[in-house]
């Protein structure tokens, strides 16, 4: 059990910086401190499932392009955090748009920050926990971690105003090139 709960806080490390980030940018909302973290913690729960479902069949191709992925979809959620930090006012656009957006870019963060959790899922027959109990330890942690980084982060993120939608981008931009800097060798 020591041995899934170690692997659930590392695999949650990227997933809580990324809450954090949301969490400076965003609205001050135990709903929204909830709802992140169930996003994040649902998608590192399901993707070591994934990832030991599929198994030894995609591994290889999983494991060729798994920081490409990552990399690619922080970069993007970074460069539009940077954008509406660097613009003039509002974002506009109706609420009902705003929220479909916010949505798609809290699912499109759970499934970046958890591309390393469908790899580790290729190791869950090692420990001495069932797969779906491991399953949800990763995924309760992830929650129990995140939940409250957004909340501290919304707490103080006000007071910074736009400056940390801009810190925001660049931190995810730069948990992207981490990423693929490790998965490449250039670190």
């Amino acid at each position: 059990m020591i041995a899934v709960l170690i692997l659930a806080l590392a695999l949650a490390m990227d997933a809580f910086a990324v809450a954090l980030v949301r969490g400076a940018a965003g609205p001050h909302s135990a709903w929204r401190a909830l709802e992140t973290g169930a996003a994040f913690g649902v998608a590192q729960g399901v993707m070591p499932i994934v990832g030991w479902a599929l198994g030894t069949v995609l591994i290889g191709w999983l494991e060729a392009v798994d920081h490409w992925i990552a990399f690619l979809l922080l970069a993007f959620l970074g460069y539009r955090m940077l954008r509406e930090g660097l613009e003039e006012g509002s974002i506009g656009g109706e609420p009902e748009r705003a929220a479909r957006t916010r949505l798609l870019a809290l699912f499109i963060a759970a499934v970046a920050t958890s591309i390393d959790a469908a790899a580790a899922g290729l190791t869950l027959d090692l420990f001495d926990l069932p797969v779906l109990h491991s399953c949800v330890v990763i995924g309760g942690a992830t929650l129990l971690l995140c939940a409250p980084a957004y909340w501290f982060a919304a707490r103080i993120g006000p007071a910074l105003g736009k400056k940390a939608e801009v810190f925001g981008g660049i931190v995810l931009i730069g948990l992207g090139v981490r990423i693929l800097a490790q998965h490449t060798g250039w670190l």
